[in-house]
């Protein structure tokens, strides 16, 4: 079976992405929508220049198309996106762990074109998702594969200060994300909203990526990433 991954960069699509690669599938494209609203309703936005260094690493091609990133219309847009490959592979994978609101739009458009839709982390708790991130089983002591290493690029809630932008999630800042989330009430898989992720490296990757990065803040729970350099 072939398939097209929709892919952001953030932890979720790239857990998905090192999921069924593992199960041996045949993943032809990374699929991607790129929104000019930084405040997507679908899809998650990152650096351009970051996305291309994920890709190349993967050594995966990429289709992507663009989107205004206005709600409803970018259903239209990601149908669009899944038309181009549609006659080129089986199936459609995707990250999302909670969200009906994007996994019932997706699949429906998978039914339409007559493709499977393919959801590994489906209903997967909060912790069981940072475990495959960050625990021993992805961490590679054996295999000799890199482990997954998550940060922030995007921060829209009350507890997480600018300060986390591009620290690694590891298991220390994993037990200092939960007493946060415990305090202010925020998903610690994020999906709610609260932030958004990439990864700098993950079984598969060629090398590691480093980057270097400003911080822009709006008021005092909103902060992001700009002018990212990748090194």
């Amino acid at each position: 079976m072939k398939l097209g991954v929709l892919f952001s960069g953030g932890k979720d699509s790239c857990l998905a992405l090192h999921k069924v690669l593992e199960e041996g599938r045949d993943v032809k494209y990374l699929l991607n929508i790129n929104p000019r609203n930084i405040d997507s309703f679908m899809f998650h936005k990152q650096d351009k220049g970051l996305l291309d260094a994920q890709v190349e690493r993967l050594g995966i091609e990429m289709v992507s198309v663009e989107s205004e990133g206005v709600e409803n219309e970018e259903l239209d847009d990601l149908s669009r996106l899944i038309e181009k490959v549609k006659d080129d592979v089986d199936g459609i994978v995707v990250g999302g762990i909670a969200s009906s609101y994007q996994g019932k739009r997706v699949k429906k458009i998978c039914d339409d074109f007559g493709l499977e839709f393919v959801a590994p982390l489906w209903d997967y708790e909060p912790e069981k998702l940072w475990d495959e991130l960050i625990g021993e089983a992805l961490g590679g002591h054996d295999s000799g594969e890199p482990g997954f290493e998550v940060i922030m690029i995007k921060i829209a809630c009350d507890g997480i200060g600018k300060e986390w932008l591009g620290r690694v999630i590891d298991e220390k800042a994993l037990g200092e994300l939960r007493k946060l989330s415990e305090k202010f009430k925020f998903r610690l898989d994020f999906e709610g909203g609260e932030a958004e992720t990439t990864v700098l490296n993950m079984p598969g990757y060629s090398s590691r990526i480093d980057i270097d990065f400003d911080v822009e803040s709006e008021g005092e729970f909103r902060h992001l990433m700009k002018d990212v350099v990748v090194k």
